[in-house]
């Protein structure tokens, strides 16, 4: 793929953004934008934070691949940041000190300001400090994790900021696309506390499938044990996880294991029989314990049932996988130096959108050059995505995912079933008509039911593919094509159609095949050897994410709307694809970086690093998670609490509430956070401020219940619909009548031969 042939190619960024959210740029570069990062003279302090190999910190190599650097200090060189901005598309900004926002606006009105904070520009947390432990404390994900009866548990590495970063680039996107269509530009306030809530694991939308459409706030307030949901056993060279879901997989579970009599009844195929036996987990145990994980991934395969070997980070890039599809490059970040890095999330046409440079130095004095593509823009509407009509064949999480946030930006989506293979979002322990997480998740589409295995249904869906503008879905890579819609097929029906794909390994691969289920993927890429207490190796705790999923529909959410900026500049449609377990190695760039130093003999500075501490306070399971950056932290906690050691911080903490500790260390200037449970979430003083959460209806659910509402705060960005989750076809005859324009007696006809279902 040349550089023109990228998505984003001729689209001009301004990257300031320091830190782990310069993955934002990066990730725009990887799709084809010209990115350039202004920092002071001598260089950002991020260039200096966190291990470094070859002098150079590993974390901000992985934020800033490929970007070109222009050394601008304000105030004083104001003049040349907005002789940079006129030239510009969209700049990236997080609280930049003596940055005039409306200055550079002025410059140039037509440009998307993007303005991140950690808490939001009003509210009461407005001038508090983020950290990703006080984020997982203040987004509810904290609360969940760990075991019962013990301390919460902080997961590993920075996933709030690095699933943020794909949440930003998303709202970015479709603010470009509103000022193509407007010649209008905007600024965006974004609230960092917001965009870890909505893309790590939202406790008010679409929960992991094992959940029965009970939504998270439903859940306890104690973390609960949820190791039986997907469980891990030990076998002869370490560990491995089984996720035998659906009745068809226990059948082969059942087959592989020999048929044991004890376990031959009908009442073995509800999976809530086979969470409550100690006795199948017995058996389990006896059965897997003599195999190597390498036999029980090969047997697992072969008889239908999902199982991965837990791995660390080192064997997960080391992969047949991971080495087939060339998931990582090599960089050199220092002369002589050559290190692996994530070689990007996305496959645009067929081809890796990934690393398009190295490390940038410092002092440059970049600019915007060449000529200014020409984007025929559809006309002006109230919302980007107004006109765009989308096919939906996304399950679960990640596929659902993917279209709400589409239909969101005003696209008209069209959720494609059957009814005898219902998305298995829909299912609920009492058989409610509707799941309310499929009620919060699949809202704003219509619903067709079409049966694609008869010839008249297969050509009837390739008529309305030839009225789309995007097709998304998250089958097993070969699903579509077994159907008879390749990509060659889709591309002849319509040419400027945009696919998009998610798989949990990636379409091509050893591995491409096999089932995935996020659980599954987390033990491929590494997580869930980490997420466990420390000493404590066998303490796995990941069971209560669905993490990759959420970030992923970004990721891919963000490929779609990059080809439809292409596609206004070309005319022509393409194709995104990506695997999760690559999003989830992608997200541990720095750390993967580090192991192959220290695998190569060289010796890693530590450079400026911060501690997490998770203190209790005053009440039963109450914490506090608190972040030291620096000396002066530890001084400002010594003077509140006597003493910069811990034992002093919780014997200060233990006679107060949480929401008081958080409150006084931060206004001491220490980032701190209270653990905020998902129910409480909504009605925390932040999250009101925001106006984070807006309250829905469904017609077959009684009461109403929250959902998110805007997710940013913008002049451009419209308030999503509120247009209710269908049943399965409940739109069917009117979707084929208006994007088809067929009569009453041609509608007829294809509901009298069930080739579309209308819901009753």
């Amino acid at each position: 793929m040349t550089p023109a042939d990228l998505p984003l190619a001729g689209v001009r960024v301004i990257d300031a953004v320091p830190g782990p959210l310069g993955a934002i740029g990066r990730f725009l570069r990887e799709l084809g934008a010209d990115v350039i990062r202004i920092e002071p003279r001598g260089g950002g302090a991020d260039r200096l934070t966190g291990p470094k190999a070859g002098g150079i910190a590993l974390g901000f190599a992985a934020a800033n691949l490929g970007k070109r650097v222009a050394t601008i200090d304000l105030p004083g060189d104001a003049a040349r940041l907005l002789d940079l901005a006129r030239d510009a598309d969209i700049l990236l900004e997080a609280r930049l000190p003596g940055l005039d926002v409306e200055a550079v606006r002025a410059a140039n009105p037509a440009l998307v300001v993007v303005s991140i904070s950690d808490f939001g520009e009003n509210g009461p947390w407005k001038d508090w400090q983020a950290s990703d432990a006080v984020l997982h404390a203040l987004t509810g994900g904290l609360s969940r994790s760990g075991l019962p009866g013990r301390p919460p548990l902080l997961p590993p590495g920075e996933l709030t900021f690095q699933t943020a970063a794909p949440q930003i680039a998303y709202l970015a996107l479709a603010a470009f696309i509103a000022r193509l269509r407007t010649g209008r530009g905007d600024r965006l306030d974004i609230a960092l506390l917001e965009a870890a809530m909505q893309a790590l694991d939202p406790g008010y939308g679409l929960s992991g499938s094992a959940q029965s459409g009970v939504p998270l706030w439903k859940m306890a307030r104690t973390r609960t044990d949820e190791r039986h949901r997907y469980p891990i056993f030990r076998c002869a060279d370490g560990f491995v996880r089984l996720c035998v879901l659906a009745p068809r997989q226990w059948r082969g579970m059942f087959k592989w294991m020999g048929e044991p009599a004890a376990f031959a009844g009908a009442e073995w195929e509800k999976l809530v029989t086979r969470y409550r036996s100690a006795a199948l987990r017995e058996a389990f145990v006896r059965f897997l314990a003599p195999k190597t994980r390498a036999e029980i991934e090969a047997e697992a395969e072969a008889h239908g049932v999902p199982a991965a070997a837990l791995l660390d980070v080192a064997e997960a890039i080391e992969t047949p996988q991971m080495i087939a599809r060339e998931a990582f490059a090599p960089v050199e970040i220092a002369p002589g130096l050559r290190l692996p890095f994530p070689n990007g999330a996305v496959e645009i046409d067929g081809v890796r959108a990934g690393i398009t440079g190295g490390v940038p130095e410092a002092g440059g004095s970049a600019r915007f050059g060449g000529a200014r593509p020409v984007f025929a823009a559809p006309a002006p509407a109230d919302a980007p995505l107004a006109g765009i009509r989308v096919l939906d064949m996304g399950v679960i999480v990640v596929g659902g995912e993917t279209g709400r946030l589409l239909g969101d930006m005003g696209a008209e989506v069209v959720k494609v079933e059957n009814g005898a293979f219902p998305d298995g979002q829909r299912q609920s322990r009492d058989d409610a008509a509707v799941s309310l997480t499929f009620a919060a998740g699949h809202r704003n589409k219509r619903g067709l039911s079409i049966d694609l295995r008869s010839a008249r249904g297969k050509a009837l869906f390739l008529d309305l593919v030839r009225q789309a503008d995007v097709l998304a879905s998250n089958f097993k890579p070969g699903t579509l094509a077994a159907l008879g819609f390749d990509r060659e097929t889709l591309a002849a029906a319509n040419p400027r159609l945009v696919t998009v794909d998610s798989s949990a390994f990636g379409p091509t691969g050893p591995w491409s095949a096999r089932l995935g289920y996020g659980p599954l993927v987390r033990c491929a890429a590494g997580l869930t050897k980490q997420w466990t207490y420390p000493g404590e190796p066998e303490s796995f705790s990941d069971a209560v994410t669905v993490y990759p999923d959420h970030v992923a529909a970004r990721i891919g959410t963000c490929a779609v709307l990059a080809l439809l900026i292409r596609r206004m500049r070309t005319g022509r449609g393409g194709s995104a694809s990506l695997s999760q377990a690559e999003v989830m190695l992608g997200e541990k760039a720095a750390e993967i970086a580090g192991l192959a130093a220290a695998a190569a003999g060289l010796s890693i500075e530590p450079g400026a690093t911060s501690e997490d501490w998770l203190i209790a306070c005053a009440g039963d399971d109450e914490w506090c998670a608190v972040t030291l950056r620096d000396g002066a932290d530890r001084a400002a906690l010594a003077a509140l609490t006597g003493g910069s050691d811990r034992a002093a911080a919780e014997r200060w903490a233990a006679t107060r509430a949480p929401d008081e500790v958080a409150a006084t260390l931060q206004a001491a200037g220490i980032p701190a956070g209270m653990m905020v449970r998902v129910v409480d979430i909504p009605a925390s003083p932040q999250y009101r401020a925001l106006g984070t959460f807006r309250e829905a209806r469904h017609p077959l659910i009684d009461a109403p219940f929250l959902v998110e509402g805007r997710p940013a705060r913008s002049g451009g960005l419209p308030d999503p619909d509120q247009r209710p989750a269908p049943r399965i076809g409940e739109d069917s005859a009117a979707v084929v009548a208006d994007w088809l324009g067929l009569e009453e007696d041609a509608v007829a006809a294809l509901l009298g031969d069930r080739i579309i279902e209308q819901a009753a």
